[in-house]
């Protein structure tokens, strides 16, 4: 299950990384901006929708995890050092849910508001730079994720 989880989180983490420092921007470089746009926010869109699948998987894979470092077959009573894997895992769930919510907020919030922008002529780069920031946030919470469980 260790292994699954730490595919799980390169595939999220590299994911993000190829789309957000590689793809977007080639796609702008080489098309511009008119025809970039749309195609960048389906890529977005689609991205976001991945990591919300594999930070549920992610999360499944980790409660297991919890479970085995809360319930530890081998020792009759378990003392104090029992308590550090467990907070590994509920440290790298967090990582997990943090990366999700932003990814939901992204998808469902500021998506929607880089289209209205866009059309109506509001306020374009407000919504931009904070989709920009939920990226990065989710690749810094991915990465993070992947540190963690890599060890």
């Amino acid at each position: 299950m260790q292994r699954l989880a730490v595919f799980l989180a390169a595939l999220w983490w590299g994911g993000l990384s190829a789309l957000s420092f590689l793809a977007v921007p080639t796609l702008f470089a080489q098309l511009g901006a008119p025809l970039a746009g749309p195609v960048a926010a389906k890529l977005f869109s689609l991205q976001s929708w991945a990591g919300i699948g594999i930070g549920l998987a992610l999360l499944l894979v980790l409660r297991r995890q919890r479970a085995a470092a809360q319930f530890p077959q081998a020792a009759a009573a378990p003392g104090p050092e029992h308590l550090a894997p467990m907070q590994r895992v509920l440290g790298t769930m967090g990582f997990v849910l943090a990366a999700m919510l932003l990814a939901l907020l992204q998808e469902f919030g500021v998506a929607e508001k880089i289209v209205t922008a866009r059309a109506t002529g509001g306020n374009l780069q407000l919504w931009h730079g904070l989709g920009t920031v939920m990226v990065l946030g989710q690749w810094l919470c991915s990465g993070a994720t992947l540190w963690r469980l890599s060890r």
